[in-house]
């Protein structure tokens, strides 16, 4: 923005500034963009013009001038178990396009970025990656818990109340005071969902100041968070330091490190991948099983557990977890920070304070991270699955294929009674290009759920499950069947072996029976129109991140 204010020929883009109501002093100053998501239609986003309000006082009162922008956002909760779910997931790449457009397109200075939920964290921090301009992120904090009979409860709850109605566990005037329960206020949902796994990994990821995964939306310490927000990035500015001079591949070691320890949300791994890929740097599988492997689970939160994200900040937040992992060199502490700071400098004085909560290095709740990747015939490129969340009676599971090509179909069949003990329910179609968008199932592990039937049941889909699901739901099975992938050649009754701890995910079929059942097979067609056709031809694998194209 510099050249603006120094060039008798950038004369007319002053006046245009003027015309905002900027002053010449203003205009000397660093711009800095204020990226938010704000609308009134996501929960976890109606409360931003507050938190961009504290963004701004942070810049003003450190002698930079802040301009807000508009980012879009899909709350995924809304969008569930309907064709808006297709949209989530493309999404991303619009934001991200919508960041760098936005901010090259204006020649700012710096930006502060303020997300909640699933796809707005990464698509924000793709974006502030291809722009490569001093940036800091801090998001508009967790939703409180709702209570409900003395229980902490919130949106997987209800989701999994429709399920207890069917098989007449809970009336549906108990379903209705859980739904007034549930939600009581703005922020992202209370778990360790998508979106609250991404706001704490940029924690670790060194794009976020301290606080940003744990404190609440409606703390006072959200606003003070806010603020230093615009702070650092003034110093940032001043010192040239750039995303892609703090998301180093030791970052995003650090922040697959710290999503083990949490047991976060599967969704994290295709942000993760599409986030580095914009940083020119390769993430894969194998190193994600390889950081699993050695990195023990810290942490049991909701929702496998009613210990919602107030707490885990209570107990000592992100900075403890690290901390703990650090001690067995888990984490590399010299990865830089938007704080000015080495990672280790954070959260060396940061503790334990509820073990209860964040569990000990040396007393872990498990001795590897709360992420698996699968491996067999079934899913060649892999799958994934939140290993924490499972019982475990169904680390190890075989059983019998039903079959369906779409969501919906399974739901139903769940909710008819069709799905019995040792199912293992196959959903396809629904992968980055088969959906297309690779809708999210908590509909149907919800379903699960609430019918009893999550402890006896497994479900497989080349689609994805929201931070929320519990259960052995095991997504991202690539190739996909549009692609061709041996679950499209799934048939009902066909014998599935699950191994969890083994890494395995296949299918007990001759293979000249799969190959009979290739020459037979039909691609199957979408009604796809609008962005979502441009996206289904250009989108790539999950085990790649379902990154677009960057080559045609």
């Amino acid at each position: 923005m510099q050249e603006i204010c120094n060039s008798m020929e950038k004369a007319p883009q002053r006046a245009l500034l003027k015309a905002l109501g900027l002053t010449d002093e203003e205009i000397a100053k660093p711009l800095i963009a204020v990226v938010s998501a704000k609308s009134e239609i996501v929960p976890g986003h109606a409360h931003l013009d507050r938190i961009t309000d504290a963004v701004k006082a942070g810049i003003y009162a450190n002698g930079c001038t802040p301009v807000v922008v508009p980012a879009i956002g899909v709350c995924d909760g809304i969008a569930m178990g309907h064709g808006g779910m297709r949209y989530s997931l493309p999404s991303r790449e619009l934001i991200a396009d919508g960041v760098e457009t936005m901010l090259a397109g204006h020649a700012f200075d710096g930006a502060v970025f303020v997300p909640n939920c699933d796809k707005i964290v990464p698509g924000m921090l793709m974006g502030a990656a291809r722009v490569n301009i001093p940036s800091v992120f801090v998001s508009g904090g967790p939703m409180e818990s709702g209570i409900f009979k003395g229980k902490r409860v919130g949106l997987s709850s209800v989701f999994e109340g429709v399920g207890a109605v069917k098989n007449g566990s809970m009336s549906l005037d108990e379903l209705t005071a859980l739904e007034n329960a549930a939600c009581p206020g703005c922020g992202s949902c209370c778990g360790m969902y998508t979106a609250n796994s991404l706001n704490c990994l940029c924690e670790a990821l060194g794009m976020a100041l301290p606080g940003n995964g744990t404190a609440l939306a409606v703390s006072s310490e959200r606003i003070r968070l806010a603020k230093n927000a615009g702070a650092a990035v003034c110093t940032l500015v001043r010192d040239a330091i750039t995303p892609r001079m703090i998301m180093t591949k030791r970052a995003f070691t650090n922040a697959l490190a710290l999503d083990m320890a949490l047991g976060a949300s599967t969704n994290t791994i295709l942000h993760l991948f599409a986030i580095a890929a914009e940083c020119n740097i390769q993430l894969d599988l194998d190193l994600v099983q390889s950081i699993s492997d050695q990195t023990p689970t810290l942490c049991k939160l909701s929702p496998s557990t009613d210990v919602d994200m107030e707490q885990l900040g209570l107990a000592g937040g992100v900075m403890a977890v690290l901390h703990e992992l650090a001690k067995k060199n888990l984490i590399d502490g010299s990865a830089h920070t938007v704080h000015g700071c080495a990672l280790a400098d954070d959260y060396e004085h940061a503790h334990v304070l509820n073990t209860a909560v964040i569990s000990k290095i040396d007393s872990p709740i498990s001795p590897v991270g709360g992420l698996a990747v699968l491996r067999g015939n079934l899913a060649e490129a892999g799958a994934v699955v939140k290993r924490s969340a499972v019982d475990k009676s169904m680390l190890a599971f075989t059983g019998k294929a039903k079959c369906f090509n779409c969501e919906e179909d399974a739901v139903s069949a769940i909710y008819g009674g069709r799905i019995k003990k040792g199912d293992v329910i196959v959903i396809r179609y629904e992968g980055p290009a088969g959906g297309p968008g690779m809708r999210e199932m908590l509909s149907p592990t919800s379903a699960l759920v609430g019918m009893g039937l999550d402890k006896d049941v497994a479900l497989i889909t080349d689609g994805r499950f929201s931070g929320a699901t519990r259960g052995a739901a095991i997504g991202h099975v690539s190739p996909e069947a549009a692609a061709d992938g041996k679950i499209a050649l799934v048939a009902d009754g066909d014998v599935i072996k699950i191994d969890i701890p083994g890494g395995r995910l296949n299918l007990d079929v001759p293979a000249k029976t799969l190959q009979a059942r290739q020459k037979k097979l039909r691609p199957k067609d979408k009604d796809v129109s609008g962005w979502l056709l441009r996206y289904q031809n250009l989108v790539t694998s999950a085990s790649t991140g379902a990154v677009l194209k960057k080559k045609f």
